[in-house]
Order: C-alpha cells, then structure tokens, then sequence
C-alpha cells in the first residue's frame, strides 16, 4: 500500500513502525537535506522493502540516501539491514561496542530468536568509539554514546528550524544481562539527553514526542520508574 509520511519537522520523517510497517519493527526515521539523506534503524526485516518504499513514495531518492545509522544491536532495529545496504548501498555507522550484534551476529546480543529473525551480520564501514558527527547536507548529525540499555547504545540529535530534534532510542529499556545492559549507565545516558533540551522526541517504539516539556517529563518518568 503506497503511503506519504508526513514531515516531523523540517528535514525529519517517521518511515517505519507504528502504522507505518509491521508491528515487530522499531520507528523508522529519514532525515534529508540538499539531496542527501541518512536512516536511522531499520526494523526488525519483514517489512524492510515496505519501509524503502515508504520514503520513494514520499517523493525521496533512494540513491540519496548516504548513510544507515544504527543506534543499537538488536534485531527490531537491525533486521533489515542487509536488505536497506543492499538497495541502499549506503554507508553504515554504528559503535563499536556493538559490532559483536551487527557484524557477528551473536543471537545472545541481536535477541533474534525472540522475533523468529534468521540476522545475517552485516559490516560496519564506520564505527564510532564515543561522540560523534557528520555534516548531511546543511544539517550536523550529532552521535552520542548513551550505553545502558546495550553497551554500544548510540543517540543522534540535529538542530533544525530553531528546534532540536533528539532520536533517543528505546529510553524505555528493557535490560537483559545478556545483553550487556547496565542501569547505572543508562541513567548517566539519560541525564546526558535532558542535558540536550529536546524540543522533539523521536523514540524507538512508542513515537513522537514534543513539545521539550513533553520529552523531558518521558525521560524523567522512566528514571523514576527503574530508580527502585
């Protein structure tokens, strides 16, 4: 079913997810500027064409987009890489300290039996050790490690039209031993994102959130839910 997604905000789209996709997959979201475009995450790999499709129908060029941004290792956010590389042929970035998810594909960390995924790993062309950035057209992708929920957990932010739009995947958690996670870590994640003042909350699984009041009562709920 051919469907336009409606902009965010300037430059910002949810492709994937809610409605959007299947429901196994995380959000899905485009970011373009001046002809350049850059994904963040790619579902958990049923729906990945659908999602492709989802931002041709909406007007954008494929061949544009440069960049694949994956926040963290596990398979609703990782599913359909090899499928948007594939069609994509597009540069993947992702911490290091998750390279044993995406690359070697160790179903302990990708969580792949879960979802029933068959996850192939996929290389990484460029990884990051810590903070980050890259220029996408007129805009500056900002990479923050915010280890926690897995150790490799990476958050982006831009500034666009006087706004600043945070993708902070999975806030929610959970956390599994298995997968590395550590709530003293993710709470120093989280402190570091209400450090941002967030105009606009683009989550992993539940939407969009804003105005900044908004997306600092969300982080705030869930420190307060996992501080006992």
């Amino acid at each position: 079913m051919k469907r336009r997604v409606p902009a965010i905000c300037p430059h910002v789209y949810q492709v994937g997810g809610d409605n959007l996709s299947r429901g196994e997959d995380c959000c899905v979201y485009l970011v373009e500027s001046l002809g350049q475009g850059a994904v963040i995450d790619t579902g958990a790999g049923a729906s990945a064409d659908d999602i492709l499709n989802n931002i041709e129908y909406s007007g954008f060029k494929l061949a544009e987009i440069r960049y694949i941004i994956i926040t963290h290792g596990h398979i609703d956010h990782i599913g359909g890489l090899k499928t948007f590389k594939n069609r994509l042929q597009a540069e993947v970035i992702a911490h290091q300290l998750d390279l044993p998810a995406i690359e070697e594909a160790r179903t302990e960390l990708t969580a792949a039996p879960y979802y029933g995924v068959q996850y192939e790993g996929i290389k990484v062309d460029k990884v990051l050790s810590g903070d980050d950035s890259l220029k996408l057209g007129d805009l500056t992708l900002n990479f923050l490690h915010t280890p926690g929920h897995t150790p490799g957990s990476m958050s982006v932010y831009l500034d666009t039209a006087g706004q600043r739009v945070l993708f902070g995947q999975d806030i929610h958690g959970p956390f599994a031993p298995e997968w590395g996670s550590d709530r003293r870590q993710w709470a120093a994640s989280m402190h570091k994102l209400l450090e941002l003042e967030a105009d606009i909350l683009c989550e992993g699984h539940f939407g969009i959130y804003s105005p900044a009041s908004a997306v600092k009562e969300y982080i705030e709920g869930y420190l307060r839910r996992f501080r006992g």
